[in-house]
């Protein structure tokens, strides 16, 4: 028997960050000595023996950009405070519940104790100076957890209403740490963040958590693994309960063939190791399941890794005998390589210290360093590709390829870049993304960035791909915690922050180019890293300054805001005049206002909290023909055209095009078509640009296409009847060259007003006819209860609230969750959780096996389409049918038409509240 301690405090005052050496009073010394390795290169450093580029490739192999990624609840953030607490980051363990948290700093989330803005932070396991310190070589024969690794850690929120959050902290990870409640299992959002972290192919390792609470089921949540993720668990530990089913003290260490015992009500630092000898002459039960558990993870990995297979032959076909490191290696194979869809579980209970260190160890064992992650996904000029495609100069050559090639109703582009294009990309110095906005109240705006190749340097001019400017960054901090010390440069793999800039926002690609030009090659400024949708808000709320000398100061704050969150959208009300903020949730929304008044302390106020209706047609209009003449600052605009509208299906994906066809394209749910029949376009001009006779010069097709296209668009802004949004509605704008275009006199803001006319006027005209009809969005809703409440909860969906049940305890996939998943797994066979193995439960019965666990909390999933109205306020309503244990999430499914009777209900209400 052995006590081990496992937390080696580091060295006094020494801390680092990536490659950055600094004291805690940040050193000037060892800045000036990695600004120097920095700007050296590939040359010897003089006061080191080997060179500069291996120096810097190590230290790069030994960083772990990794993230904590769960539904709500699961205990992320306990998890992350165990983790700074060991690693010697923080002298005391932070308590979610106390608000004394060290990533949850934000009043809003301490106040209600749940993780609202993804927070980055650095730390080192095993504790010590992080890789700047160890020497170059690594005995292969040891685990890598042998040597002190830097880990950069991102914890991400886990309410539904935080998505987009989770979207864009999950594209700057190399890897991800999924954590499991083991009480509820795999939970609703669980799926999703799983999806999400499947479209960027990040490996994972999954912890289960939680198994010191009544009703814990270990086995279960494994099969639930591979039945709901679709991924074959490779159980690295199992839970050890004391006497087989008493209180969780301990795991089994499958890898090690050993025991990890823990100490009721202590902090976790020691552990007492017991070897298989040691487990049978005290738990033998324990010792013949975690043999059967080794059994089964070398079965496992044997057949997805030849190399473990040689293993085990070379060891006389015993299990027990293979070495751990050569589990370990065929591990880190299997996660780094997602066709295998191994992933490996292990066990704790992170609020009861125990399990978090080995948790640790996994990170730094079988997850990806930076050049060993998978290519992120980059989009340049519409096409996409690998980052790798795209420095080796094949994927310009495929952008110009496709610039150069006619295209039918769209401008032929001509290919602006005829040089080499592995000359240009050699002069690209920099590729980063700002995958986070923070306004710091002492060092202002904060904008962390993700170094994807080269090395940001300080001074040098950033060019936004997102909203074509530049900037020049003045400073380059690397962040520890609350400390910063400023650098001269952040290298590739590297976790940064650059401060001054006044424009960047969360989201956008950053490059920077040889000779600080301020603006690269024409296929380099459409370059975006790793793009994300943002989905459309559904709720929005009215936000209005106290006085009139306090809307300058409320537009900055909402300035900041929508900088720090893309998902939240700023509008005004062309009617009333008001402001209105768009958001994902109610508590979106909530938090939203909480930051503008308290944080930013802007005085103004938000009105109650209302849904995003639409418009829509029930028939076709007659052709509306609007001819525009008018004066506009000193100079006469005359121009026509013909307007028809009718509703279209969302379904509806036919293609109306033909050679009189400018365009033909669908934008926010509506279809616009414009035809110009007789107007001669000719594509094949010798500047690769569309010319017609008939136009009048200074107006190309091009400029046609886009006025017009303004003007419809600005029409279906605001529908005839209610004044929403039009949705699903298809108009048709006709040009004819004889009696809408008039000379001169012809410009495309005179067409954009004309197409703007015809269409307001079709739209009217359907009020004429057949009307219209308000929509109203339909949410996707997974709803996760217990047995005993199910009854309760199906009723109140499909009576109460107009709600359709789709399934018990069965996932459906819906168009938002599918946008998130990964096609490509969509594809793969279903893993049969008979097959898995799982280690029998506590309590767990004979004759259920390993099917359900006999109890009365089991937990069910409700999925079903639900009206978003009803959903208003349903998480309260939803804890008091449940006794507090119902969770749902909710995407948008589509807008639907509303009944009559459903439309003079929320028109009464609407009108009540105004």
């Amino acid at each position: 028997m052995v006590v081990a301690p496992l937390l080696r405090l580091p060295q006094p005052g020494l801390r680092c960050m990536g490659s950055t050496l600094y004291k805690s009073q940040a050193s000037p010394m060892k800045s000036r000595i990695y600004s120097q390795i920095c700007r050296l290169g590939g040359q010897t450093a003089p006061c080191f023996s080997t060179s500069v580029s291996r120096w810097q490739t190590e230290t790069l192999d030994r960083t772990r950009n990794i993230g904590i990624i769960a539904h709500i609840d699961a205990g992320k953030t306990t998890t992350t405070e165990r983790m700074l607490f060991y690693s010697g980051f923080t002298r005391r363990i932070g308590d979610v519940d106390e608000g004394s948290t060290v990533t949850d700093f934000l009043p809003a989330e301490r106040a209600r104790g749940i993780t609202i803005q993804s927070a980055a932070i650095t730390f080192h396991w095993p504790p010590g100076d992080g890789a700047e310190s160890q020497p170059l070589e690594r005995d292969p024969s040891v685990p890598k957890s042998t040597v002190s690794h830097t880990i950069n850690l991102i914890d991400t929120p886990g309410h539904a209403d935080f998505t987009f959050e989770v979207l864009r902290s999950l594209r700057i990870l190399d890897g991800a740490v999924c954590i499991l409640d083991g009480v509820a299992g795999v939970e609703a959002q669980t799926e999703q963040v799983w999806n999400q972290a499947s479209t960027y192919k990040i490996p994972r390792v999954i912890y289960v958590n939680k198994l010191d609470r009544d009703g814990a089921a270990f086995g279960r949540t494994v099969r639930e693994v591979s039945s709901r993720l679709a991924v074959y668990p490779a159980v690295c530990q199992i839970p050890w309960f004391e006497g087989g089913n008493g209180a969780f003290v301990g795991v089994a260490d499958a890898i090690n063939l050993q025991g990890l015992r823990w100490k009721e009500g202590e902090d976790g630092r020691s552990v007492k190791m017991m070897d298989l000898e040691q487990l049978d002459a005290e738990e033998s039960s324990l010792a013949q399941e975690l043999r059967r558990a080794r059994i089964a993870l070398v079965e496992l990995l044997s057949e997805q890794d030849e190399a473990i297979v040689e293993k085990f032959f070379e060891c006389d076909e015993d299990h027990l005998a293979v070495p751990p490191m050569d589990i370990i290696d065929s591990l880190r194979r299997c996660v780094l390589d997602q066709s295998s869809r191994i992933v490996p579980v292990f066990a704790g209970a992170s609020f009861r210290n125990m399990g978090v260190q080995p948790l640790m160890d996994a990170v730094v064992n079988l997850l990806p360093s930076p050049p060993e992650a998978p290519d992120p996904e980059v989009s340049i000029g519409g096409v996409k590709g690998g980052l790798r495609r795209l420095l080796s100069g094949d994927l310009i050559v495929e952008q110009n390829e496709k610039a150069s090639a006619p295209v039918k109703g769209k401008k032929k582009k001509k290919a602006a870049l005829q040089a080499d294009p592995k000359d240009a990309i050699s002069k690209l110095q920099s590729c980063a993304l700002a995958f986070k906005v923070v306004n710091d109240p002492k060092r202002g705006v904060l904008v962390y960035v993700r170094v994807y190749s080269g090395s940001l340097d300080r001074n040098s001019l950033l060019f936004n791909t997102n909203l074509h400017l530049s900037e020049r960054a003045p400073r380059l901090l690397k962040m520890y915690a609350n400390d910063a010390v400023e650098v001269d440069s952040i290298p590739a793999g590297h976790i940064g922050v650059v401060v001054g800039l006044k424009h960047a926002r969360t989201g956008d690609t950053l490059l920077s180019y040889a000779g600080n030009k301020p603006t690269p090659p024409e296929p380099l400024t459409s370059l975006q890293l790793r793009p994300i949708d943002v989905p459309p808000p559904v709720f929005f709320t009215s936000v209005e300054p106290h006085s009139l000398s306090e809307e300058k100061r409320m537009q900055e704050s909402l300035g900041l805001l929508l900088r720090e969150d893309p998902s939240l959208h700023v509008s005004v009300d062309e009617e009333s005049g008001q402001t209105l903020l768009s958001g994902m949730g109610e508590l979106h929304l909530e938090i939203a206002r909480d930051r503008l008044i308290n944080d930013h302390k802007a005085k103004a106020s938000m009105g109650r909290i209302e849904i995003g209706y639409r418009e829509s047609g029930l028939g076709t209009s007659n052709a509306i023909t609007k001819i525009f003449d008018k004066e506009v600052a000193g100079r006469r605009g005359k121009a026509g055209c013909t307007a028809i509208v009718e509703p279209i299906d969302e379904t509806d994906v036919s293609d109306l095009a033909d050679e009189d066809t400018l365009l033909a394209e669908t934008i926010e749910g509506n279809q616009i078509i414009i035809r110009a029949p007789g107007l001669q376009v000719d594509r094949s001009s010798r500047n690769d640009e569309e010319t017609s006779p008939l136009l009048p010069p200074g107006l190309d097709p091009s400029s046609l296409r886009a006025a017009l296209q303004n003007g419809a668009l600005a029409a279906l802004a605001r529908g005839p009847q209610f004044t929403f949004p039009m949705h699903n509605t298809r108009v048709t704008l006709t040009l004819n060259a004889e009696e809408h275009l008039f000379g001169n006199d012809t410009t495309t803001s005179a067409l954009s007003s004309a197409a703007r006319q015809a269409t307001s006027a079709a739209l009217r005209d359907l009020l004429t006819g057949p009307g219209t009809v308000m929509m109203e969005p339909v949410m996707n809703v997974i709803i996760s209860v217990d047995e005993a409440s199910l009854g309760s909860v199906v009723h109140d969906i499909s009576s109460s609230r107009g709600g359709h049940i789709l399934s018990l305890d069965e996932e459906v996939p819906s168009s938002a969750t599918d946008a998130s998943g990964s096609p490509a797994e969509d594809n793969r066979p279903p893993i049969d959780p008979k097959r898995v193995y799982a280690p029998p439960d506590p309590f767990e019965t004979p004759s259920v096996g390993a099917e359900v666990p006999v109890s009365a909390s089991r937990p069910r999933t409700i999925t079903a389409k639900v009206p978003l109205k009803e959903m208003v306020g349903y998480l309260k309503h939803l804890r008091s049918l449940t006794a507090g244990r119902g969770t749902f999430v909710m995407s948008v499914d589509r807008f639907e038409n509303m009944s009559a009777q459903r439309q003079k209900a929320v028109l009464a209400e609407l009108r009540g509240g105004f």
